[in-house]
Protein backbone atom coordinates (compact mmCIF):
# COMPACT_ATOMS: atom_id res chain seq x y z
CA UNK A 1 0.00 0.00 0.00
CA UNK A 2 1.42 3.89 -0.55
CA UNK A 3 0.43 7.10 0.63
CA UNK A 4 0.78 10.57 -0.40
CA UNK A 5 4.11 11.43 -1.18
CA UNK A 6 3.63 15.18 -1.41
CA UNK A 7 6.61 17.31 0.56
CA UNK A 8 5.76 17.58 3.85
CA UNK A 9 6.85 20.34 6.41
CA UNK A 10 7.55 18.46 9.77
CA UNK A 11 7.30 21.13 12.64
CA UNK A 12 10.04 20.69 15.78
CA UNK A 13 8.29 19.10 17.74
CA UNK A 14 7.45 16.27 15.90
CA UNK A 15 11.13 15.95 14.89
CA UNK A 16 11.33 15.55 19.01
CA UNK A 17 8.87 12.90 18.93
CA UNK A 18 10.10 11.16 15.75
CA UNK A 19 13.26 11.36 17.75
CA UNK A 20 11.93 9.64 20.94
CA UNK A 21 9.93 7.14 18.88
CA UNK A 22 13.05 5.99 17.11
CA UNK A 23 14.58 4.75 20.70
CA UNK A 24 11.00 2.85 21.37
CA UNK A 25 10.57 1.01 18.61
CA UNK A 26 11.25 -2.96 17.62
CA UNK A 27 10.01 -4.93 15.10
CA UNK A 28 7.60 -2.09 13.65
CA UNK A 29 5.98 -1.18 16.85
CA UNK A 30 6.27 0.52 20.06
CA UNK A 31 7.93 -1.95 22.42
CA UNK A 32 4.85 -2.24 24.90
CA UNK A 33 6.15 -6.61 25.77
CA UNK A 34 8.12 -4.37 28.08
CA UNK A 35 5.68 -2.16 29.54
CA UNK A 36 6.94 -3.07 33.14
CA UNK A 37 10.58 -3.01 32.40
CA UNK A 38 12.43 -0.41 31.02
CA UNK A 39 14.67 -0.40 27.84
CA UNK A 40 17.79 -1.34 29.46
CA UNK A 41 16.15 -4.35 31.39
CA UNK A 42 19.45 -6.41 32.59
CA UNK A 43 17.38 -9.41 32.45
CA UNK A 44 14.93 -10.02 29.52
CA UNK A 45 13.16 -13.11 31.13
CA UNK A 46 12.41 -10.81 34.19
CA UNK A 47 10.20 -8.00 32.72
CA UNK A 48 7.37 -8.32 35.27
CA UNK A 49 6.66 -6.17 37.90
CA UNK A 50 5.14 -7.39 41.22
CA UNK A 51 2.79 -4.60 41.59
CA UNK A 52 2.27 -3.54 37.87
CA UNK A 53 -1.47 -3.24 38.48
CA UNK A 54 -1.24 -0.30 40.35
CA UNK A 55 1.17 1.25 37.92
CA UNK A 56 0.35 4.17 35.13
CA UNK A 57 -0.89 3.00 31.84
CA UNK A 58 -1.31 6.08 30.10
CA UNK A 59 -0.91 9.62 30.45
CA UNK A 60 -4.70 11.69 30.62
CA UNK A 61 -4.23 15.58 29.66
CA UNK A 62 -7.24 18.24 29.59
CA UNK A 63 -8.11 18.85 25.82
CA UNK A 64 -7.25 22.04 25.65
CA UNK A 65 -8.73 22.34 22.20
CA UNK A 66 -12.15 21.56 23.27
CA UNK A 67 -11.82 24.71 25.68
CA UNK A 68 -10.93 26.81 23.05
CA UNK A 69 -13.47 29.37 22.12
CA UNK A 70 -13.75 32.56 19.63
CA UNK A 71 -10.37 32.64 18.52
CA UNK A 72 -9.99 34.90 15.86
CA UNK A 73 -9.60 33.65 12.09
CA UNK A 74 -5.83 34.69 11.93
CA UNK A 75 -4.60 33.43 14.40
CA UNK A 76 -6.02 29.88 14.10
CA UNK A 77 -3.63 28.04 11.48
CA UNK A 78 -1.02 28.98 14.55
CA UNK A 79 -3.54 27.77 17.20
CA UNK A 80 -3.87 24.39 15.56
CA UNK A 81 -0.40 24.00 15.20
CA UNK A 82 0.06 24.86 18.81
CA UNK A 83 -2.68 22.17 19.76
CA UNK A 84 -1.20 19.77 17.32
CA UNK A 85 2.17 19.96 19.30
CA UNK A 86 0.71 19.61 22.01
CA UNK A 87 -0.53 16.30 21.18
CA UNK A 88 3.15 15.46 20.13
CA UNK A 89 4.28 16.09 23.76
CA UNK A 90 1.94 13.99 24.89
CA UNK A 91 2.83 11.23 22.70
CA UNK A 92 6.50 11.58 23.54
CA UNK A 93 5.47 11.80 26.98
CA UNK A 94 3.33 8.40 26.67
CA UNK A 95 6.53 6.57 24.94
CA UNK A 96 8.63 7.86 27.95
CA UNK A 97 6.47 6.51 29.99
CA UNK A 98 6.29 3.18 28.05
CA UNK A 99 9.83 2.52 28.17
CA UNK A 100 10.78 3.31 31.85
CA UNK A 101 9.33 1.02 33.47
CA UNK A 102 12.20 -0.38 35.35
CA UNK A 103 13.37 3.25 36.99
CA UNK A 104 9.54 3.35 37.72
CA UNK A 105 10.01 0.03 40.03
CA UNK A 106 12.58 1.77 41.99
CA UNK A 107 10.91 5.51 42.36
CA UNK A 108 7.64 5.86 43.08
CA UNK A 109 7.85 9.66 41.86
CA UNK A 110 9.84 9.11 38.46
CA UNK A 111 6.51 9.11 36.55
CA UNK A 112 5.69 12.48 38.47
CA UNK A 113 8.92 14.15 38.52
CA UNK A 114 10.78 12.81 34.98
CA UNK A 115 7.76 12.62 32.64
CA UNK A 116 4.34 14.39 34.44
CA UNK A 117 6.24 16.95 35.72
CA UNK A 118 8.12 18.18 32.59
CA UNK A 119 5.14 17.88 30.36
CA UNK A 120 3.44 20.19 32.75
CA UNK A 121 5.55 22.83 31.49
CA UNK A 122 5.99 22.13 28.54
CA UNK A 123 1.89 22.54 28.27
CA UNK A 124 2.39 25.73 29.68
CA UNK A 125 4.34 27.40 27.19
CA UNK A 126 2.35 26.39 24.68
CA UNK A 127 -0.67 27.47 26.51
CA UNK A 128 1.07 30.27 27.15
CA UNK A 129 1.59 31.18 23.28
CA UNK A 130 -1.87 30.67 22.42
CA UNK A 131 -3.20 32.77 24.68
CA UNK A 132 -0.68 35.42 23.11
CA UNK A 133 -1.73 34.75 19.50
CA UNK A 134 -5.56 35.02 20.52
CA UNK A 135 -4.63 38.50 21.64
CA UNK A 136 -2.42 39.42 19.10
CA UNK A 137 -4.95 38.64 16.23
CA UNK A 138 -7.50 40.88 18.46
CA UNK A 139 -9.44 38.36 20.63
CA UNK A 140 -9.88 38.04 24.19
CA UNK A 141 -7.97 34.61 25.18
CA UNK A 142 -9.13 32.74 28.20
CA UNK A 143 -7.11 33.41 31.30
CA UNK A 144 -7.83 30.05 32.92
CA UNK A 145 -6.37 28.47 29.95
CA UNK A 146 -3.36 27.33 32.26
CA UNK A 147 -5.55 25.17 34.67
CA UNK A 148 -5.55 22.65 32.04
CA UNK A 149 -1.57 22.02 31.72
CA UNK A 150 -1.12 19.81 34.06
CA UNK A 151 -1.81 15.93 33.46
CA UNK A 152 -2.52 12.77 35.36
CA UNK A 153 -1.33 9.58 35.11
CA UNK A 154 -4.11 6.61 34.36
CA UNK A 155 -3.71 2.64 35.94
CA UNK A 156 -4.71 0.03 34.25
CA UNK A 157 -8.31 -0.86 34.25
CA UNK A 158 -7.64 -4.44 33.94
CA UNK A 159 -7.34 -6.52 37.52
CA UNK A 160 -3.74 -8.89 37.37
CA UNK A 161 -2.73 -11.96 39.40
CA UNK A 162 -0.07 -10.81 42.37
CA UNK A 163 3.03 -12.03 39.60
CA UNK A 164 1.94 -9.18 37.61
CA UNK A 165 0.67 -11.34 35.14
CA UNK A 166 -3.04 -11.96 33.50
CA UNK A 167 -3.95 -15.79 33.91
CA UNK A 168 -2.47 -17.17 31.03
CA UNK A 169 1.12 -15.74 32.31
CA UNK A 170 1.25 -12.88 29.10
CA UNK A 171 1.91 -9.65 29.63
CA UNK A 172 -1.08 -7.52 30.47
CA UNK A 173 -2.08 -4.99 27.03
CA UNK A 174 0.01 -6.90 25.01
CA UNK A 175 -1.63 -9.95 23.39
CA UNK A 176 1.97 -10.72 22.31
CA UNK A 177 2.31 -8.38 19.49
CA UNK A 178 4.09 -5.10 21.16
CA UNK A 179 2.01 -2.65 21.18
CA UNK A 180 -0.37 -1.43 24.23
CA UNK A 181 -3.76 -2.71 23.21
CA UNK A 182 -6.84 -3.39 22.46
CA UNK A 183 -7.60 -5.90 25.43
CA UNK A 184 -9.50 -8.73 26.32
CA UNK A 185 -12.06 -6.30 27.97
CA UNK A 186 -12.67 -3.96 24.93
CA UNK A 187 -14.30 -6.78 23.33
CA UNK A 188 -17.93 -8.20 23.62
CA UNK A 189 -19.81 -10.80 22.00
CA UNK A 190 -22.62 -9.56 20.09
CA UNK A 191 -25.31 -11.73 21.60
CA UNK A 192 -24.35 -10.37 25.04
CA UNK A 193 -25.62 -7.16 23.84
CA UNK A 194 -29.02 -6.35 24.93
CA UNK A 195 -31.24 -4.90 21.47
CA UNK A 196 -31.73 -1.67 21.83
CA UNK A 197 -29.60 -0.76 24.99
CA UNK A 198 -26.72 1.46 23.18
CA UNK A 199 -27.28 4.87 25.62
CA UNK A 200 -26.11 8.30 23.96
CA UNK A 201 -26.82 11.32 23.87
CA UNK A 202 -25.31 11.60 20.52
CA UNK A 203 -25.18 10.20 16.83
CA UNK A 204 -28.88 10.40 17.00
CA UNK A 205 -30.50 9.48 13.22
CA UNK A 206 -32.23 13.18 11.68
CA UNK A 207 -34.42 10.90 9.42
CA UNK A 208 -37.94 9.82 10.55
CA UNK A 209 -41.66 9.65 9.48
CA UNK A 210 -42.13 13.29 9.10
CA UNK A 211 -40.26 16.35 7.52
CA UNK A 212 -37.91 15.58 4.61
CA UNK A 213 -37.84 11.91 4.50
CA UNK A 214 -35.93 11.41 1.03
CA UNK A 215 -32.23 9.91 1.23
CA UNK A 216 -28.86 10.49 -1.37
CA UNK A 217 -26.30 7.75 -1.57
CA UNK A 218 -22.60 8.81 -2.71
CA UNK A 219 -20.79 6.29 -3.81
CA UNK A 220 -16.80 6.51 -3.27
CA UNK A 221 -15.50 3.49 -3.13
CA UNK A 222 -13.02 1.57 -0.21
CA UNK A 223 -10.22 4.00 -0.77
CA UNK A 224 -9.36 1.43 -3.35
CA UNK A 225 -6.42 4.00 -4.64
CA UNK A 226 -4.59 2.98 -1.27
CA UNK A 227 -4.83 7.03 -0.32
CA UNK A 228 -3.61 6.83 3.26
CA UNK A 229 -1.68 9.46 5.64
CA UNK A 230 -1.87 10.32 9.45
CA UNK A 231 -2.21 13.88 9.02
CA UNK A 232 -5.75 15.79 9.77
CA UNK A 233 -6.43 19.00 7.73
CA UNK A 234 -9.34 19.84 9.79
CA UNK A 235 -7.60 19.68 13.26
CA UNK A 236 -4.70 19.98 12.63
CA UNK A 237 -3.61 21.64 9.28
CA UNK A 238 -0.31 22.30 7.66
CA UNK A 239 1.00 19.58 10.38
CA UNK A 240 2.31 16.68 9.30
CA UNK A 241 1.55 13.61 11.47
CA UNK A 242 -1.45 15.47 13.54
CA UNK A 243 -3.73 12.51 13.93
CA UNK A 244 -0.71 10.24 15.34
CA UNK A 245 -2.51 7.52 13.41
CA UNK A 246 -3.59 6.48 9.89
CA UNK A 247 -6.46 7.63 7.77
CA UNK A 248 -8.54 5.94 4.94
CA UNK A 249 -9.84 8.50 2.47
CA UNK A 250 -12.54 8.02 0.35
CA UNK A 251 -13.76 10.64 -2.75
CA UNK A 252 -11.60 13.64 -2.35
CA UNK A 253 -7.41 12.30 -3.97
CA UNK A 254 -5.79 15.61 -2.88
CA UNK A 255 -6.33 15.32 0.65
CA UNK A 256 -3.15 16.12 3.49
CA UNK A 257 -2.51 18.51 5.97
CA UNK A 258 -1.32 21.05 3.29
CA UNK A 259 -4.25 20.87 0.90
CA UNK A 260 -6.19 24.24 0.52
CA UNK A 261 -9.86 24.76 -0.54
CA UNK A 262 -8.53 25.54 -3.51
CA UNK A 263 -6.67 21.80 -4.04
CA UNK A 264 -9.59 20.43 -2.70
CA UNK A 265 -11.98 22.00 -5.33
CA UNK A 266 -9.49 21.00 -8.36
CA UNK A 267 -8.72 17.41 -7.25
CA UNK A 268 -9.91 13.99 -8.69
CA UNK A 269 -12.50 12.00 -6.45
CA UNK A 270 -12.83 8.67 -6.00
CA UNK A 271 -16.59 9.43 -6.24
CA UNK A 272 -18.74 8.16 -9.52
CA UNK A 273 -20.57 11.39 -9.24
CA UNK A 274 -17.85 13.14 -10.65
CA UNK A 275 -19.65 16.82 -8.96
CA UNK A 276 -18.63 15.29 -5.05
CA UNK A 277 -15.26 15.77 -4.58
CA UNK A 278 -15.68 15.94 -0.94
CA UNK A 279 -13.92 14.43 1.65
CA UNK A 280 -14.63 11.59 3.61
CA UNK A 281 -12.01 10.37 6.25
CA UNK A 282 -11.65 7.56 9.02
CA UNK A 283 -8.54 5.73 11.10
CA UNK A 284 -8.06 3.03 9.56
CA UNK A 285 -8.67 -1.18 11.44
CA UNK A 286 -5.98 -2.96 12.06
CA UNK A 287 -5.91 -6.83 12.06
CA UNK A 288 -2.80 -7.29 14.65
CA UNK A 289 -1.80 -10.14 12.96
CA UNK A 290 2.20 -9.21 12.75
CA UNK A 291 2.05 -7.55 9.03
CA UNK A 292 4.64 -5.09 8.26
CA UNK A 293 2.49 -2.43 6.40
CA UNK A 294 3.62 0.17 4.67
CA UNK A 295 3.85 2.60 7.73
CA UNK A 296 5.39 -0.10 10.25
CA UNK A 297 8.37 1.97 10.72
CA UNK A 298 6.43 5.48 10.16
CA UNK A 299 5.37 7.94 12.48
CA UNK A 300 1.37 7.69 12.27
CA UNK A 301 1.82 3.75 12.14
CA UNK A 302 3.85 1.09 13.57
CA UNK A 303 6.68 3.81 15.61
CA UNK A 304 3.55 5.11 17.15
CA UNK A 305 1.97 1.94 18.50
CA UNK A 306 -0.87 1.22 15.40
CA UNK A 307 0.79 -2.28 13.60
CA UNK A 308 -0.91 -5.26 11.87
CA UNK A 309 -2.56 -5.42 8.54
CA UNK A 310 -4.96 -2.43 7.39
CA UNK A 311 -8.45 -3.67 6.75
CA UNK A 312 -10.41 -2.01 4.10
CA UNK A 313 -14.06 -2.22 4.07
CA UNK A 314 -15.68 -4.75 2.15
CA UNK A 315 -18.20 -1.98 1.59
CA UNK A 316 -18.57 2.09 2.70
CA UNK A 317 -22.34 3.03 2.17
CA UNK A 318 -22.29 7.21 2.53
CA UNK A 319 -25.86 8.34 2.49
CA UNK A 320 -27.66 11.92 3.16
CA UNK A 321 -31.04 11.98 5.34
CA UNK A 322 -33.40 14.62 6.03
CA UNK A 323 -35.04 15.92 9.15
CA UNK A 324 -37.86 15.02 11.18
CA UNK A 325 -38.97 18.38 11.64
CA UNK A 326 -39.32 19.88 8.24
CA UNK A 327 -36.95 20.85 4.75
CA UNK A 328 -33.17 20.65 4.83
CA UNK A 329 -31.00 23.42 3.31
CA UNK A 330 -28.10 23.32 1.38
CA UNK A 331 -24.44 22.87 3.22
CA UNK A 332 -21.80 25.59 2.67
CA UNK A 333 -18.91 24.58 0.38
CA UNK A 334 -16.11 23.13 2.91
CA UNK A 335 -18.38 22.97 5.76
CA UNK A 336 -15.90 20.96 7.62
CA UNK A 337 -17.41 18.25 10.22
CA UNK A 338 -15.92 16.17 13.05
CA UNK A 339 -18.08 13.45 15.18
CA UNK A 340 -16.99 11.21 18.03
CA UNK A 341 -14.31 11.95 19.54
CA UNK A 342 -10.26 10.35 18.98
CA UNK A 343 -9.32 10.96 22.61
CA UNK A 344 -12.84 10.13 24.23
CA UNK A 345 -10.63 7.03 26.17
CA UNK A 346 -9.16 10.16 28.28
CA UNK A 347 -11.75 12.82 27.67
CA UNK A 348 -14.51 10.90 28.36
CA UNK A 349 -17.52 10.54 26.55
CA UNK A 350 -19.21 14.01 26.18
CA UNK A 351 -17.96 13.87 22.42
CA UNK A 352 -17.88 9.84 21.40
CA UNK A 353 -20.36 9.15 18.45
CA UNK A 354 -19.56 4.94 18.12
CA UNK A 355 -21.58 2.95 17.10
CA UNK A 356 -20.06 -0.64 16.85
CA UNK A 357 -22.06 -3.76 15.70
CA UNK A 358 -22.67 -6.94 13.36
CA UNK A 359 -24.33 -7.35 10.09
CA UNK A 360 -27.56 -9.03 11.05
CA UNK A 361 -27.65 -8.15 14.35
CA UNK A 362 -28.30 -4.20 14.04
CA UNK A 363 -30.48 -3.74 16.72
CA UNK A 364 -27.34 -4.34 18.82
CA UNK A 365 -25.40 -1.20 18.81
CA UNK A 366 -22.27 -0.82 21.46
CA UNK A 367 -20.16 2.32 21.95
CA UNK A 368 -17.36 1.21 24.11
CA UNK A 369 -16.52 -2.31 22.88
CA UNK A 370 -15.47 -4.16 19.95
CA UNK A 371 -18.00 -6.44 18.64
CA UNK A 372 -17.11 -10.22 18.69
CA UNK A 373 -19.48 -11.31 15.48
CA UNK A 374 -20.67 -15.07 14.56
CA UNK A 375 -19.35 -16.67 11.55
CA UNK A 376 -20.25 -14.82 8.36
CA UNK A 377 -21.28 -11.79 10.25
CA UNK A 378 -19.56 -8.35 9.03
CA UNK A 379 -18.13 -5.73 11.47
CA UNK A 380 -20.04 -2.75 11.35
CA UNK A 381 -18.89 0.91 12.21
CA UNK A 382 -21.87 3.35 11.69
CA UNK A 383 -22.03 7.03 12.34
CA UNK A 384 -24.54 9.55 11.95
CA UNK A 385 -22.52 13.18 11.83
CA UNK A 386 -24.21 16.67 13.31
CA UNK A 387 -27.00 18.02 10.95
CA UNK A 388 -27.71 21.03 12.04
CA UNK A 389 -25.88 23.97 11.50
CA UNK A 390 -25.23 27.68 12.98
CA UNK A 391 -26.03 29.34 9.73
CA UNK A 392 -22.81 31.42 9.00
CA UNK A 393 -19.32 29.03 9.65
CA UNK A 394 -17.94 26.69 7.67
CA UNK A 395 -15.60 25.73 10.79
CA UNK A 396 -15.23 27.07 14.44
CA UNK A 397 -12.26 27.23 16.70
CA UNK A 398 -12.75 23.85 18.36
CA UNK A 399 -13.84 22.54 15.12
CA UNK A 400 -17.30 21.76 17.22
CA UNK A 401 -19.61 24.66 17.86
CA UNK A 402 -21.21 25.55 14.69
CA UNK A 403 -22.57 22.13 14.70
CA UNK A 404 -24.88 20.38 16.60
CA UNK A 405 -26.86 17.42 16.98
CA UNK A 406 -30.46 16.68 16.29
CA UNK A 407 -32.38 17.07 19.73
CA UNK A 408 -34.32 14.17 21.16
CA UNK A 409 -37.94 15.39 19.07
CA UNK A 410 -35.61 15.84 15.87
CA UNK A 411 -35.57 19.24 15.37
CA UNK A 412 -32.50 21.53 15.80
CA UNK A 413 -31.50 23.84 18.66
CA UNK A 414 -32.19 27.46 18.80
CA UNK A 415 -30.07 29.59 16.11
CA UNK A 416 -29.34 26.48 13.95
CA UNK A 417 -31.05 24.76 10.71
CA UNK A 418 -30.82 21.67 8.99
CA UNK A 419 -28.83 20.69 6.69
CA UNK A 420 -28.75 16.78 4.52
CA UNK A 421 -27.36 14.56 7.85
CA UNK A 422 -24.31 12.47 6.66
CA UNK A 423 -24.81 8.55 7.66
CA UNK A 424 -21.54 6.61 7.02
CA UNK A 425 -21.84 2.60 7.24
CA UNK A 426 -18.55 0.55 7.06
CA UNK A 427 -18.63 -3.10 6.62
CA UNK A 428 -15.58 -5.42 6.96
CA UNK A 429 -14.82 -8.77 6.65
CA UNK A 430 -12.55 -9.78 9.85
CA UNK A 431 -12.05 -13.22 11.04
CA UNK A 432 -13.17 -13.40 15.04
CA UNK A 433 -10.68 -12.44 17.75
CA UNK A 434 -10.23 -15.23 20.09
CA UNK A 435 -10.34 -14.57 23.99
CA UNK A 436 -9.54 -17.18 26.41
CA UNK A 437 -7.87 -16.81 30.06
CA UNK A 438 -8.22 -12.83 29.83
CA UNK A 439 -6.29 -12.40 26.59
CA UNK A 440 -7.26 -11.57 22.80
CA UNK A 441 -5.60 -13.31 20.38
CA UNK A 442 -5.09 -11.33 16.41
CA UNK A 443 -7.54 -9.06 17.58
CA UNK A 444 -8.58 -5.81 15.59
CA UNK A 445 -8.18 -2.18 17.02
CA UNK A 446 -8.94 1.28 15.38
CA UNK A 447 -6.14 3.16 15.00
CA UNK A 448 -5.49 6.15 17.39
CA UNK A 449 -3.40 8.45 19.32
CA UNK A 450 -1.03 6.26 21.03
CA UNK A 451 -2.18 7.37 24.97
CA UNK A 452 -5.77 6.05 24.00
CA UNK A 453 -4.61 2.51 23.85
CA UNK A 454 -6.56 1.87 20.38
CA UNK A 455 -9.79 1.89 22.59
CA UNK A 456 -13.28 1.46 20.41
CA UNK A 457 -14.79 4.58 22.15
CA UNK A 458 -12.23 6.51 19.98
CA UNK A 459 -13.72 5.77 16.83
CA UNK A 460 -14.40 9.15 14.77
CA UNK A 461 -15.03 10.23 11.59
CA UNK A 462 -14.41 13.46 9.38
CA UNK A 463 -16.17 15.22 6.62
CA UNK A 464 -15.70 18.11 4.07
CA UNK A 465 -18.23 19.43 1.69
CA UNK A 466 -16.71 19.95 -1.77
CA UNK A 467 -19.84 19.47 -3.54
CA UNK A 468 -20.46 21.67 -6.49
CA UNK A 469 -23.58 23.85 -6.36
CA UNK A 470 -25.41 21.84 -8.85
CA UNK A 471 -24.70 18.70 -7.31
CA UNK A 472 -25.97 20.04 -3.77
CA UNK A 473 -28.92 21.49 -4.80
CA UNK A 474 -29.59 17.94 -5.87
CA UNK A 475 -29.50 16.55 -2.88
CA UNK A 476 -31.13 18.67 -0.72
CA UNK A 477 -34.00 18.59 -3.23
CA UNK A 478 -33.82 15.16 -3.59
CA UNK A 479 -34.52 14.75 0.14
CA UNK A 480 -36.88 17.27 0.36
CA UNK A 481 -39.06 15.80 -1.93
CA UNK A 482 -38.67 12.31 -0.27
CA UNK A 483 -36.86 10.27 -3.05
CA UNK A 484 -34.50 8.16 -3.08
CA UNK A 485 -31.62 9.12 -5.22
CA UNK A 486 -27.72 8.61 -6.11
Amino acid sequence: MGRNTRKRRTPLATKIVAGAAALAVGGGGLVWANFYASAHEEHPGQNRTRSAGAQVATIDCPDVGQKIRDVPDRARGEVDGELASMDSQITDAYQRLATTRRAQEGDARFVENSILGPLKERRKALIDRIQLEINRAGGKADDNLDELAGCQGRPADQQQNGDGQNGDGQDQDDNGNGVAGPVADDFIDINDVQPNSRNSRNGLAADGDGGSTGTFTTDCGVNENNLFNSDNLIAAPGVDNGAHHTHDYVGNQDNDAFSSDEDLANADTSCQNQGDKSTYYWPVLRLQDGTQEFDANDQGGGAEGNIGKILKPAQAELRFVGSQQGDVVAMPKFLRIITGDAKSFTNGDANANTSWSCSGFEDRQVTDKYPLCPEGSQVLRTTNFQSCWDGQNIDSANHRDHMAFVQEDGGCPNGFQAIPQLQVRLAYDIPTPTVENGQVRNPYAVDSFPEQLHKPITDHNDFINVMDEDLMNEVVDCINRGEDCQ
